[in-house]
C-alpha cells in the first residue's frame, strides 16, 4: 500500500509562494501518474495538476496555469507543487494523490490519497 504525506502548506500573503511537497512511503511511485488537488471551505475538491509518471506530461486547471509548477523526484519518491503569484482564492486544502492506471488527468482513476495541507492566502 502506498501512503502520502503532505507538507509545505502555511499562510502567505497575495502574491506569495509556497512550495507543497508529497512524499511517498510503502513502496515506490515511480510508475504512478500524481496528481494535486484541492478543496476549499464549502466546496467540491477539485483538480489543481497531474504529472504523468515518466514526468513527461504535465496538466494544469486553467486556473493554476502559469503560476503552478508541479514536478516530481522519483529518487526520493517525492513531488513538488511549487505555486507562485498566489491569490486569495487559492486558499484550500491541498491533496496528493496516485494511480497506477491514470488514464485520465482530472479523474485518474487515482488510487491512494493523502492526509492533506492547509494553504491560507491573505489579502
Amino acid at each position: 500500500q502506498v501512503q502520502l504525506v503532505e507538507s509545505g502548506g502555511g499562510l502567505v500573503q497575495a502574491g506569495g509562494s509556497l512550495r507543497l511537497s508529497c512524499a511517498a512511503s510503502g513502496r515506490t511511485f515511480s510508475n504512478y501518474a500524481m496528481g494535486w488537488f484541492r478543496q476549499a471551505p464549502g466546496k467540491e475538491r477539485e483538480f489543481v495538476a497531474a504529472i504523468s509518471w515518466s514526468g513527461g506530461r504535465l496538466y494544469y486547471a486553467d486556473s493554476v496555469k502559469g503560476r503552478f509548477t508541479f514536478s516530481r523526484d522519483n529518487a526520493k519518491n517525492t513531488v513538488y507543487l511549487q505555486m507562485n503569484s498566489l491569490k486569495p482564492e487559492d486558499t484550500a486544502v491541498y491533496y496528493c494523490a496516485a494511480g497506477a492506471f491514470v488514464t485520465r488527468p482530472m479523474s485518474g482513476p487515482y488510487d491512494y490519497w493523502g492526509q492533506g495541507t492547509q494553504v491560507t492566502v491573505s489579502s
